[in-house]
């Protein structure tokens, strides 16, 4: 075997594990809207066996229960190439996730830079480890009624467990930077000199725009920017159109899986 063909097996496998991929599940037994399980006391919880889902999982459709990312194999699998890319063609910067969850996205990037030797680049993951911030309608609008904030049991995982996520697979180690807080603090002042990659996974309006301001300008020419909920939330569409069209940015936009898309910086 090659080293190309480890390399590719490696990271086929690892997405495979990231994701759960034709696992089924043990699920609670009903949900609320804020995806919590509603027969549970103390300790135990009514559990079903769900089915492995293919064409859910490829797309990121379902809410996998124990895999370390929500995006799906088909937005996985993008985002390696994006990585591949950017290293084949020698493109500056760092590769950055802003809205991490339990870490699973960074953790490829992370598996390719070492599959590829390169020891130069940070994988950057910036969130607050703590839910989604309450909608600020009197600046954003676009985010008005947004509820996602109460789901914090689900979205909110800690910079602990996401560095135990990363220690299971062996890529906790210097390459690997946090940083924690809401966008509109720790962005715009990130100790982040150029950006190869940037990962857009916050959801509301005011996260995309707050790390578009934040971020972009400081992407290379020729590196990606990925926007995972643009065709899933009205307000995050919104707020990459708003940016694009402030800053003049034409670059295609290209469709991943119908939920996430991505660009390439001219």
């Amino acid at each position: 075997m090659t080293d190309r063909d480890s390399r590719s097996a490696y990271l086929d496998l690892l997405r495979q594990d990231l994701t759960r991929y034709g696992s089924d599940e043990l699920v609670p037994v009903g949900w609320d809207w804020l995806h919590r399980p509603l027969f549970k006391i103390g300790n135990f919880m009514l559990v079903r066996k769900r089915p492995f889902d293919q064409r859910k999982r490829d797309l990121g459709l379902d809410w996998p229960a124990d895999a370390l990312t929500m995006i799906g194999m088909k937005r996985l699998t993008s985002l390696q190439e994006c990585v591949e890319t950017v290293l084949a063609d020698d493109v500056p910067g760092d590769l950055v996730e802003c809205g991490v969850w339990r870490g699973g996205a960074s953790i490829l990037m992370r598996a390719v830079l070492a599959a590829y030797g390169d020891e130069s680049r940070c994988v950057w993951l910036a969130d607050s480890f703590a839910g989604v911030p309450p909608p600020d309608a009197a600046n954003f609008k676009a985010d008005k009624g947004d509820r996602l904030h109460l789901a914090a049991p689900i979205l909110a995982v800690s910079e602990q467990d996401v560095r135990a996520n990363f220690e299971r697979y062996g890529l906790l180690d210097s390459q690997v930077r946090f940083l924690p807080g809401w966008f509109k603090d720790t962005l715009n002042d990130a100790p982040i000199e150029q950006i190869a990659v940037l990962r857009l996974d916050g959801d509301l309006y005011e996260s995309t725009i707050q790390a578009l301001d934040g971020l972009y300008s400081r992407l290379s020419p020729g590196g990606f920017c990925i926007v995972d909920d643009y065709h899933a939330i009205d307000g995050c569409q919104q707020a990459v159109t708003d940016y694009r069209s402030a800053h003049g940015i034409s670059a295609e936009i290209v469709e991943i899986d119908g939920t996430g898309v991505l660009w390439r910086k001219e």
